[in-house]
């Protein structure tokens, strides 16, 4: 592979459809999509400072690099891209992408990030803005942090480890996801998400996990959770107490207690839901 060191790059296109190319300590300044269409390179310790700077590539290697705002919307319909120890600062990154790895990467502005992406590996990965992940699939995910609403809209046979979520309207319309050992605090988590499973998980939510098709909740805390579980199909082992519950539609319910719970006759077939707690504080039928 050709080696190019310490160089700077002005000017629309500059490396259009480069290939087989090892590109260390470089700046892409003013000038978009200087890399579209290419393949097989590599990038150590360079920087972006323009819009566009990898589309529709093939085999891209990004290492101690860094993006920065101006790179917006700067990996769209790549394929086969992995991205390690990197500053990501550009909104609208990786869209219509599909084997992505990212390991140690920071995006301080993710706002509309990761969009109708699939295969995607994240491990220690930061991230702050809306809309992380909309109606991307195939994705493992391990040590994530994320300030953000709306995440995983969408979002297709997601498996997520330890992550900590601050994120309003978190799994929505999303199918086949499943998320261990975390903590996620936002309001109306999951609503119209099918197959949702939360294992050893703590979750902060207000009408958190309505409208569910298969909720399955394993070893959960639920903390000033309020509301929840409203028409959602649900099997859920809840350590410590429920605030409260609102018409489950079906399934089965455990807690230490639950303060309040509320099941309407006029809107929920009550015989569906197995309700089990040692004290209920207050009970609406």
């Amino acid at each position: 592979m050709k080696e190019i060191r310490q160089d700077f790059f002005k000017g629309e296109r500059a490396l259009f459809k480069s290939s087989d190319l090892r590109i260390y300590d470089s700046v892409f300044d003013d000038g978009e999509s200087p890399l579209k269409e290419s393949s097989n390179i590599e990038l150590y310790g360079s920087m972006f400072k323009w819009k566009y700077p990898l589309w529709y590539s093939k085999n891209i290697k990004l290492e101690d690099c860094t993006l920065f705002e101006m790179a917006r919307a700067g990996i769209w319909y790549t394929e086969n891209i992995s991205v390690a120890n990197t500053v990501i600062e550009a909104p609208k990154n990786f869209r219509r992408s599909s084997g992505i790895t990212l390991k140690n990467v920071t995006f301080p502005n993710a706002a509309e990030t990761l969009w109708s992406c699939s295969n995607v590996k994240m491990e220690n990965v930061t991230a702050k803005g809306d809309y992380f992940a909309m109606n991307s699939e195939n994705m493992t995910i391990d040590n994530f942090t994320l300030t953000g609403n709306y995440s995983f809209d969408g979002a297709k046979n997601v498996e997520i480890h330890n992550v900590k979520m601050l994120s309003k309207d978190a799994f929505w319309n999303s199918e086949n996801v499943t998320v261990y050992n975390s903590f996620i605090s936002g309001e109306y988590l999951g609503w119209n998400a099918k197959n949702l499973t939360l294992i050893n998980c703590t979750v902060e939510s207000l009408q958190g996990m309505c409208y569910i098709d298969n909720l399955v909740m394993k070893n959960c805390k639920l903390i000033n959770t309020t509301l929840a579980f409203e028409y959602s199909s649900v099997k859920a082992e809840i350590n410590g107490k429920i605030d409260s519950v609102l018409n489950p539609s079906s399934g089965y319910i455990s807690a230490d207690y639950i303060d309040e719970l509320i099941m309407e006759r006029d809107k929920v077939d009550v015989k569906r839901t197995n309700i089990v707690y040692n004290e209920s504080l207050k009970a609406v039928n």
